[in-house]
């Protein structure tokens, strides 16, 4: 009989403890990790969006190399076909689609230099509208991904800090991955004309 009650005491203790063991706190740092995800792919969406305007309105005004076109029209294509699913932010998985986003960033980057080249086109209210669009999106994007990976680092603390690791591990939560800069982002862009 003093076994049961023990047993019944020591349940009862655990119980009590593990209801602020974290778990719930962790819950809802890994929802607001994924909710931040979405915003991420929302501005990214968003520019992906503008693309297709700005490249017509850019086609239709101004007859220079095809290949930029190009390229952008295929690195918007490419990384739309990425998507991470919440549940998996991996490291790998973020590294990718962070690699094809850049693939656009940069196609787009050249457009907007050979641009200059074309002051009629700078001229136009169109071009105008859509650089100011494209621009306010990409900064969207750094507020979207400095937020993420605010989301991301209290999250993984949690995970990672004691007592809340052991609940951590029972219940499979594991450290997300963030963004990280792109190879060679401390150097300065050249920008030719």
């Amino acid at each position: 009989m003093k076994r049961i009650i023990l047993g019944f005491v020591a349940a009862l203790f655990l119980t009590s403890t593990l209801s602020s063991c974290g778990y719930n706190s962790m819950v809802e740092l890994d929802e607001n990790v994924k909710t931040k995800w979405n915003q991420v792919e929302t501005q990214y969406q968003r520019r992906s969006d503008l693309i297709p305007n700005l490249v017509s309105t850019v086609k239709g005004a101004a007859k220079f190399e095809q290949s930029t076109l190009t390229a952008v029209v295929e690195a918007r294509s490419k990384a739309s076909q990425i998507k991470v699913n919440p549940d998996d932010l991996s490291e790998e998985n973020i590294q990718k689609f962070q690699a094809a986003q850049g693939q656009v960033g940069q196609a787009l980057s050249r457009l907007m230099v050979l641009t200059e080249n074309y002051p009629e086109l700078k001229a136009t209210q169109q071009f105008s509208d859509l650089s100011v669009q494209l621009e306010g999106t990409e900064n969207r994007i750094a507020v979207s991904r400095k937020d993420f990976n605010e989301a991301v680092q209290a999250y993984n603390t949690k995970v990672r800090s004691f007592p809340n690791n052991l609940t951590a591990g029972m219940f499979g939560f594991k450290q997300k991955a963030g963004f990280k800069a792109d190879a060679g982002a401390e150097n300065a862009p050249k920008v030719e004309f």
